[in-house]
C-alpha cells in the first residue's frame, strides 16, 4: 500500500519535475526544414528534439534523440503522410500546431485547439499546454514505435513497427497491450486471435488496467491499475543508471528490443540490451505472400516458393507471385499431366486448408494434392494427416523443428509455360543473336587481357625468384612451398616446442621476410602417400577457408621430411583455457560462443568445403584460442593426409583420443560423419561444466564426465554441473545439457547432423528430451 501512494505522489509531481526541465515554446515560434529558421525545438538539456528531420526525398516532422550523433527518431507525426518539401513550415495558428505545405495545403500535428504553449522536454515527450499551463496534449500518449524511459502504454494501446529504419511509416507489426492483460505481438492485419500472435507474455487475466512500463534503469514490466503491483517483470533492468538512456522499440522486423546509450559517450550509438526472440523468422509475414522465412545463421532470409519469383527482390514483404499460368479447372482434370509436386521439408504457415484428408504416407497426400485441381500445395505431417490449401499462403516458414512436409504444384516444363504463344520463334531468333555477338566480343576481350597478364606474370616471377628464391603457388592455391632448410631457419632449428602429438610435434616460427609469426607441424608419423598424392591431398586443405578452422599456410615436402605450416594461435588449446586454474574461466556466454565456433567449423568440413573431411579427432587439445579468442580447430587436414582408405563410411582401426572416440569405432562398424558428432557432444560437456571428459581423480559416479552428466540431468540437478559461483540461467544450460546428450548417442542415426546441432545451441529449434547414452568405455 505505501509503495502504491508513493508510486502516485510520483505521478503526480511529475508533470512539474518535467516542466522545469523543458524548454519553453511560444506561439510566436515557427520550424522550417532549411533556411533562416530553426529546423526544431530542443529540451533543455539538448538530448531531444521536436521538428524536422530528413526522410525519403522530403523531411517528416517528430522527436528525435538530437543530443546523440546517431539521431534516432522515438516518435512521428502523422507518420503515413508523404514527406514534406523544404518549403514547409510549422507554427502556431490560430491556437493550433499547423504543418503548412504550399501552396495551400495544411494538416493539424494534435487534434487539440486552444494551445497557448509547448514544450520539448529532456524526457523526450513533446507537450502542449491551454492558458492554464494544463497539459492537453502529449506525444507519450501516442506512441508509434518506441517508448522511452518513463513513458507506458495504456490498456487497449499498441506500438506499430516502421517500414524501415530511414522510413517511419507504418511497417509490417504491432505489439498491443491487450485489455485482458495479455502483452501480444501481431502482423498488422491480424485480428488479435491467438493463431496469428507470434509472442506474447502469457498474462492474461491478471486485470482489466495492465500497462506496459520502461524505467530509467531499462526495466521493462507490466503494471496493475493501482500502481501497486508487478503483473511480470519483462526484462530485469540494471542495478543503476550510470549515464544511460533508454528506449523500448518495436523494430522494423517485427522483434522488440531494449537499447541503451550512453550521454557521456563521444559516439553515443545505441546498444542492445535484451530482445524479444533470437529467432528472426519467429515474427509472421515478413516474407510476405508466398514466400516463406529461413532462419540463416543469426539472420532471416525470406525465399519464394519452387514456381514463384519475388514481386520486388528488395522489398521481401511484397511477397511472391507465379512465374507460370495458373491451373484452369475448367480446362483441365487436375492438372496431373501437365503439373509436378516439388517437395520441401520442415515448413509452416497459417493454417487455412480448405480440406483435409487421413493418409497413410506422405506419397498418397502428394498424389491426392496432384489429381485436384483445386489444391495447389499440400502440408503432409507424417501419421495424421494431409491438409490441401489454396494460394496464397501466408506466414510461412521454415523450421527444423516441424516434421511437416510441404508439396507444390508447379508446371512440369516451365519453358513453355512461360513463353507468350506466337513469340517464341522471334524470341530464341534474338537470344541466338545475342549470344553469338557476346561470344565474340568476350574471345576479342579474352585474347587482349591474356596476351596482357601472361607478360605480367612473368615479370612478377621473375621478380619473387630474385627476392625470394622460390616460388609461391597462384590461382587457386595460395599455399607456399618450403625447403627443409627454410624451415629450419623460421624455426631456429626446432628450437621452442609448442605442442607434441601422434602425428608430430608443433614448433614456433617467424618467416623472416614479413615477420609472420607461424607454427611449424613437423610430421613424424609415417603417411601412406607418396609425393604425388601428398600435394594432391595438401591442394585440397589448402582450398578449406573458415574462420574456425586453423589456416594452413605452407607445407614442405624435401624427401622424407615432411612438415605444415599454420597460422599461430597466441591462446594456446581450448585445453588449456578450461582446465588450467590459473588463467581465468570463462563465462557463459564466452562458452556458447566458443560451442559455437566450434559447431561451424566442422560444418563446414562435413558439408560446405570442397570434399568432404571426417576429422576424426575432434578434443579440446585440437581446438586452439586466437588473440581475440575466437576457437578454431586444428589437425583437420591429417583426416585427409591419413589417406583414402580411412574416409567416409569405411572401415579402419581406431583413430582419435581416449574419451572423445565414438562407439562405432570399438565396433568395426562404417565411419561416418556422425564419429565427429560425438566427439563435439563431449567437448561441449566439457566447456559446460569447465571439466576433462575423463577424471579419475573425482569419485567413481563423477569420473566420467557424460554418465554424470546424464545423471544430473535425469535428476534435475543440473545447478551440479557448473558449480554455485557461476550465474546461469537453467533454461540455457538444459539447452546446452540437451545438445551435449543427443550429439553423444551410442546410435549414430539418433545424432543429429552438425547443421542441426548448431541450430540447437542457436535456440532456434527445438530440442526433445534426449535418451540415456551408453558408454562404451569399459570396452576401451
Amino acid at each position: 500500500m505505501a509503495f502504491a501512494i508513493i508510486f502516485l505522489i510520483l505521478l503526480k509531481f511529475s508533470p512539474i519535475e518535467a516542466q522545469q526541465r523543458s524548454t519553453n515554446i511560444s506561439l510566436s515560434s515557427s520550424l522550417a526544414p532549411t533556411g533562416t529558421n530553426s529546423s526544431s525545438w530542443l529540451s533543455r538539456s539538448g538530448l531531444y528534439a521536436f521538428g524536422f528531420y530528413p526522410q525519403g526525398s522530403g523531411y517528416a516532422v517528430g522527436v528525435f534523440a538530437a543530443g546523440l550523433p546517431e539521431k534516432t527518431v522515438v516518435w512521428t507525426a502523422k507518420r503515413d503522410n508523404p514527406p514534406v518539401p523544404s518549403n514547409a513550415t510549422l507554427a502556431f495558428t490560430d491556437g493550433r500546431l499547423v504543418l503548412n505545405i504550399p501552396p495551400a495545403q495544411n494538416t493539424y500535428i494534435a487534434d487539440v485547439e486552444s494551445i497557448s504553449a509547448a514544450s520539448m522536454l529532456d524526457s523526450g515527450n513533446f507537450v502542449l499546454y491551454n492558458s492554464v499551463r494544463g497539459i492537453i496534449w502529449q506525444s507519450f500518449d501516442y506512441p508509434t514505435d518506441t517508448i522511452l524511459s518513463g513513458q507506458r502504454v495504456m490498456n487497449g494501446k499498441q506500438l506499430t513497427s516502421s517500414v524501415s529504419e530511414g522510413d517511419h511509416s507504418t511497417g509490417l507489426f504491432r505489439l498491443k497491450m491487450q485489455e485482458d492483460g495479455n502483452l501480444v505481438s501481431y502482423p498488422l492485419q491480424s485480428p488479435d486471435t491467438a493463431p496469428y500472435s507470434y509472442s506474447t507474455s502469457w498474462t492474461d487475466g491478471s486485470g482489466n488496467n495492465i500497462t506496459l512500463n520502461l524505467d530509467g534503469k531499462g526495466h521493462l514490466y507490466l503494471l496493475n491499475e493501482t500502481g501497486a503491483n508487478i503483473i511480470k517483470n519483462i526484462t530485469d533492468g540494471e542495478s543503476k543508471n550510470d549515464g544511460k538512456i533508454y528506449r523500448m522499440t518495436l523494430d522494423a522486423d517485427g522483434i522488440f528490443r531494449v537499447y541503451y546509450s550512453r550521454t557521456l559517450d563521444p559516439k553515443g550509438n545505441w546498444s542492445v540490451m535484451w530482445y524479444s526472440s533470437a529467432d528472426k523468422c519467429d515474427p509472421r509475414g515478413l516474407c510476405g505472400l508466398n514466400g516463406y522465412c529461413v532462419q540463416n545463421d543469426t539472420q532471416a532470409d525470406c525465399r519464394c516458393l519452387p514456381g514463384f519469383n519475388f514481386i520486388n527482390p528488395k522489398i521481401w514483404s511484397l511477397g511472391c507471385e507465379r512465374n507460370f499460368a495458373a491451373v484452369n479447372c475448367n480446362n483441365t482434370n487436375g492438372g496431373g499431366a501437365e503439373f509436378a509436386m516439388t517437395e520441401l521439408e520442415s515448413m509452416q504457415w497459417e493454417d487455412q486448408n480448405y480440406k483435409w484428408i487421413e493418409v497413410t504416407n506422405k506419397e498418397d497426400c502428394e498424389q491426392s494434392c496432384l489429381e485436384d485441381c483445386h489444391c495447389e500445395v499440400a502440408l503432409y505431417s507424417e501419421g495424421k494427416y494431409c491438409q490441401k490449401q489454396k494460394l496464397p499462403l501466408r506466414y510461412g516458414r521454415r523450421s527444423l523443428g516441424s516434421s511437416q512436409v510441404a508439396f507444390i504444384k508447379v508446371p512440369k516444363e516451365h519453358d513453355q509455360v512461360l513463353a507468350p504463344k506466337g513469340t517464341k520463334k522471334e524470341l530464341r531468333l534474338e537470344i541466338i543473336v545475342i549470344i553469338v555477338a557476346s561470344l565474340i566480343t568476350f574471345c576479342f576481350m579474352v585474347l587482349t587481357i591474356s596476351g596482357f597478364l601472361i607478360y605480367r606474370n612473368k615479370v612478377w616471377v621473375y621478380k619473387k625468384i630474385s627476392e625470394r628464391g622460390h616460388i609461391e603457388f597462384g590461382g587457386d592455391i595460395v599455399l607456399r612451398t618450403f625447403t627443409f632448410a627454410e624451415l629450419e631457419e623460421v624455426t631456429n632449428g626446432f628450437r621452442e616446442e609448442l605442442g607434441r602429438g601422434a602425428s608430430g610435434t608443433v614448433y614456433k616460427g617467424v618467416i623472416p621476410y614479413n615477420q609472420k609469426v607461424v607454427a611449424v607441424k613437423k610430421l613424424e608419423k609415417a603417411l601412406a602417400e607418396g609425393e604425388r598424392e601428398f600435394q594432391r591431398e595438401i591442394r585440397v586443405i589448402g582450398r578449406t577457408h573458415h574462420r574456425n578452422l586453423v589456416q594452413l599456410i605452407g607445407y614442405c615436402l624435401d624427401g622424407p621430411n615432411k612438415l605444415l605450416v599454420f597460422e599461430y594461435m597466441s591462446n594456446g588449446s581450448l585445453a588449456d583455457f578450461l582446465f588450467t586454474h590459473e588463467k581465468p574461466q570463462p563465462n557463459w556466454d564466452e562458452k556458447v560462443e566458443i560451442a559455437r565456433d566450434i559447431a561451424r567449423g566442422i560444418l563446414y568440413l562435413h558439408e560446405e568445403c570442397e570434399t568432404q573431411i571426417i576429422h576424426c579427432d575432434i578434443k579440446s587439445q585440437n581446438i586452439l584460442m586466437d588473440e581475440q579468442w575466437c576457437a578454431k580447430i586444428s589437425d583437420f587436414g591429417l583426416a585427409k593426409l591419413s589417406k583414402a582408405q580411412e574416409q567416409t563410411k569405411t572401415f579402419t582401426g581406431i583413430r582419435g583420443t581416449r574419451g572423445y572416440v565414438a562407439p562405432e569405432w570399438h565396433r568395426k562398424l562404417p565411419i561416418t560423419v556422425k564419429a565427429d558428432v560425438y566427439s563435439f557432444g563431449i567437448v561441449l560437456l566439457e566447456i559446460i561444466c569447465g571439466r576433462k571428459c575423463l577424471d579419475w581423480s573425482r569419485s567413481e559416479d563423477e569420473a566420467v564426465l557424460e554418465n554424470w552428466v546424464y545423471d544430473c540431468y535425469e535428476a534435475r540437478e543440473l545447478g551440479k554441473l557448473v558449480g554455485e559461483e557461476e550465474e546461469v540461467e537453467m533454461r540455457k544450460l538444459e539447452r546446452m545439457v540437451k545438445v551435449g546428450l543427443w550429439c553423444i548417442q551410442d546410435e549414430p542415426s539418433l545424432r543429429p547432423s552438425m547443421k542441426k546441432v548448431l541450430l540447437m545451441i542457436e535456440g532456434t529449434v527445438d530440442i526433445p528430451t534426449p535418451p540415456s547414452p551408453t558408454s562404451f568405455l569399459s570396452a576401451i
